[in-house]
């Protein structure tokens, strides 16, 4: 079997937590190079997952791999952009952490590159892939509940990292919402089929934080008259993480964590969840396996990506448009 090659770019927390692991277990994949501005960081993974190559300049291992198919990008965010589009201007297809930039302009500029050099692009939106999650959009889209009118996402959990650079606006280009609320806002709009937008209000909290919110409550409506809500917090005070998506449609309900399904049927509500469903220990962990898994699989041909810059365009203006409405206190409509 000929083996897909893989470099990535940044060996912070998520590489060393999941990429690397995950990948490392599948037969179809190599990873052969890795890059991080630490030297010692790249001589320990290096030597640990058995990688031939390593580099702490991106354009060296450009310039000297020219065997590697794709890249992983999971640097800070500042630098997405920069990073990106030098791998795909190399020829190299990318996986890109979320957010996919600070902002829609560099978005942009980063779909924009792959679609003129004809790569493909995955922004690693991983929470699509949680068991549950593809479980509800398999009922949801398969009109189980019916017009699907309000979706309603959060996620209540301490920063994803302790990393200074998350909490300055001018590396991260936001704080929880750009942390926690992309990912709630992207799947809420895969639920929903991604509708045209209306407007756009928001309001972001600084409690515990200066540069960046550590808070944020957003309400986005839509041209079809649908609704999706967004909490996300790092300083919310309550017991536990709090990870949530319900959907309310017509004809019924649905939730996720735990999964359950809630059909009208002759004037009355039936809970048609099925009895035998057989959830992951640790979602979190599967949800990268089965990104990984697609991501290869569509450089092989298998399949398609599910998370493409399509949908991140979309998901960064809506963005935007949240950064300037709660600093403006207006709303924000779309024409």
């Amino acid at each position: 079997m000929e083996k897909i090659k893989i470099g990535i770019v940044g060996l912070g927390g998520i590489s060393q937590i999941s990429h690397l692991p995950i990948l490392s277990k599948m037969d179809d994949v190599e990873i052969s190079a890795v890059c991080d501005s630490e030297i010692s960081k790249c001589k320990s993974i290096s030597q640990k997952y058995n990688v031939k190559r390593y580099f702490t300049d991106v354009d060296k291992m450009l310039e000297e791999c020219e065997d590697v198919s794709a890249i992983i990008v999971a640097t800070q965010t500042s630098v997405h952009k920069d990073i990106a589009k030098k791998c795909l201007e190399a020829g190299k297809d990318i996986l890109i952490e979320k957010p996919i930039a600070r902002n829609y302009k560099e978005a942009k500029i980063i779909v924009d590159t792959a679609a003129k050099m004809k790569k493909k692009i995955m922004v690693g939106m991983n929470n699509r892939f949680r068991n549950d999650m593809m479980l509800q959009r398999t009922f949801t889209k398969a009109g189980e509940i019916g017009e699907i009118f309000y979706v309603k996402a959060g996620w209540i959990k301490p920063k994803s990292s302790d990393q200074k650079w998350m909490l300055q606006k001018v590396l991260s280009g936001g704080g929880v919402f750009l942390d926690n609320g992309i990912a709630m806002l992207d799947i809420g709009l895969w639920i929903l089929g991604f509708p045209e937008i209306k407007k756009v209000s928001a309001v972001n909290y600084y409690h515990s934080t200066k540069s960046v919110e550590d808070s944020s409550i957003v309400i986005v409506n839509f041209k079809n008259k649908a609704t999706l809500t967004v909490e996300v917090s790092w300083g919310i005070q309550r017991e536990g993480e709090l990870f949530y998506c319900n959907a309310y449609g017509t004809e019924g309900s649905s939730s996720i964590n735990p999964f359950r399904i809630f059909k009208k049927m002759e004037d009355q509500l039936f809970n048609i969840t099925p009895k035998k469903l057989e959830m992951p220990a640790n979602p979190f962990k599967k949800s990268y396996e089965y990104e990984l898994k697609n991501f290869i699989g569509a450089l092989k041909g298998n399949n398609d990506l599910i998370s493409g810059g399509k949908d991140a365009l979309k998901v960064m203006q809506i963005a935007d448009a949240v950064y300037r409405s709660a600093k403006s206190g207006k709303e924000i409509i779309f024409k």
